[in-house]
């Protein structure tokens, strides 16, 4: 079912997602959480797409907030409902126009779904303070992402010195198939770790990330090397048995090499975005460890800066 509604009000628009769960036979909301999405107009479509496969897992009311010319002198609000078109949850979209677009929490918050967690995923570009953010403020999660940004790494750090907790990133997320290769690969007996390397393209936050993990939980150095991509492409940990590798140079399966043991091929894709935001709405709760990663990654960029200044040449 699609509704459009223009020039129009939050009681309205209730109003419509009542009348539509009705007529599809569904009077219960039935929903878990709501999902804010805050994109503009480019890129609402892969976001709102990507939100809808991942409430096929989380059932939830999803509202796209999207902001069309701020600066205009009258407020106008537009609405666009989907239901029931690609899975159970519930789909809005939400245009405002002039100074109205400077205050959507006060649209937002009438259409959440009562007694339930909410979500805000910005796709695009993140407030400097996603906690403070007006619609940040209202949930209990924020997912921002680093990597379309201009300044990734730059991006990243000023995440990690924003932190409050339910922030994170999907850098981070990203991680998580690496990161669980690599715990499962160490629970086996090796060697004592002395150093490592992660290897991946230029201007990668989840690489930064990953050598910060690992600095931080082996307490040993970690270098972090370019290659051609796509994404990370190697980790490697040198022992005192010999070198622990993990190589994915296709970005879809890996190869663990182990010493003294054959090589291995370990299933390793590069994850689509719906599949990365499923896993950021199964846990709710703030991570603790992205926050420490984060935090040891803008802290040693830091000091990297200040470093490369005293470096540089005076007249």
């Amino acid at each position: 079912m699609h509704v459009d509604l223009t020039q129009t009000t939050t009681r309205r628009i209730q109003e419509s997602l009542r009348q539509a769960r009705h007529l599809m036979g569904g009077p219960a909301v039935g929903m878990v959480l709501t999902l804010v999405i805050v994109a503009d107009e480019s890129a609402q479509y892969d976001a709102v797409r990507a939100a809808t496969e991942a409430a096929r897992e989380h059932p939830c009311r999803i509202l796209t907030v999207i902001s069309r010319d701020p600066r205009g002198s009258s407020s106008r609000l537009d609405a666009e409902i989907r239901m029931g078109e690609t899975g159970p949850g519930e789909t809005v979209l939400l245009r405002m126009y002039g100074p109205l677009a400077n205050h959507a929490d006060s649209v937002v918050m009438p259409l959440l779904v009562p007694d339930t967690p909410v979500v805000t995923w910005w796709p695009g570009s993140a407030p400097q303070v996603p906690g403070r953010d007006p619609l940040g403020a209202l949930a209990q999660r924020r997912v921002t992402d680093a990597y379309p940004a201009q300044d990734r790494l730059g991006t990243l750090a000023r995440l990690a010195q924003a932190y409050r907790p339910g922030d994170t990133d999907f850098s981070w997320t990203r991680l998580t198939p690496w990161r669980t290769l690599l715990a499962a690969a160490l629970d086996q007996k090796h060697g004592e770790v002395t150093a490592g390397a992660v290897e991946a393209e230029p201007e990668s936050p989840s690489a930064e990330l990953l050598a910060s993990w690992l600095a931080m939980r082996l307490a040993v150095p970690i270098r972090r090397t370019v290659s051609a991509g796509p994404g990370i492409t190697s980790v490697r940990l040198t022992t005192t048995e010999g070198e622990v590798a993990v190589t994915r140079p296709d970005g879809r399966v890996a190869n663990l090499s182990w010493p003294g043991e054959p090589e291995r091929q370990v299933a390793l894709h590069r994850r689509p975005m719906a599949e990365l935001l499923a896993e950021e709405l199964r846990r709710l709760d703030p991570d603790e460890v992205y926050k420490e990663s984060a935090a040891w990654f803008a802290k040693h960029l830091a000091a990297s800066s200040e470093d490369e200044a005293g470096k540089a040449p005076t007249s």
